[in-house]
């Protein structure tokens, strides 16, 4: 996915096979695991990845964020795509 590229509103992000999303003590919070790869996820990454199912449309996902957090849709919107272009790239997630 290309710099900038807009993911469509019914693109449905999914943590590829062998990645996940867990709670890990030892790395001080939530983590992305691949295979032979861990990333620290804060806690804004969290709660999108959390959303992540692979059934929860991008629309889906920035409305409830944006419902959740009572925030403006379209700083949601921006911030969810620039994450999830990014883990994307990392091959760390599917749209």
């Amino acid at each position: 996915m290309a710099e900038g590229e807009t993911i469509a509103g019914d693109a449905k992000p999914r943590l590829p096979r062998g990645v996940r999303l867990t709670h890990n003590e030892a790395q001080g919070g939530w983590v992305l695991l691949a295979p032979e790869r861990i990333f620290k996820a804060d806690a804004i990454a969290v709660e999108i990845l959390k959303r992540c199912t692979g059934e929860a449309t991008l629309a889906a996902i920035v409305e409830d964020l944006a419902t959740t957090f009572s925030a403006p849709r379209e700083r949601i919107h921006a911030d969810v795509s620039k994450l999830l272009r990014g883990l994307a790239e990392k091959k760390l997630l599917e749209l």
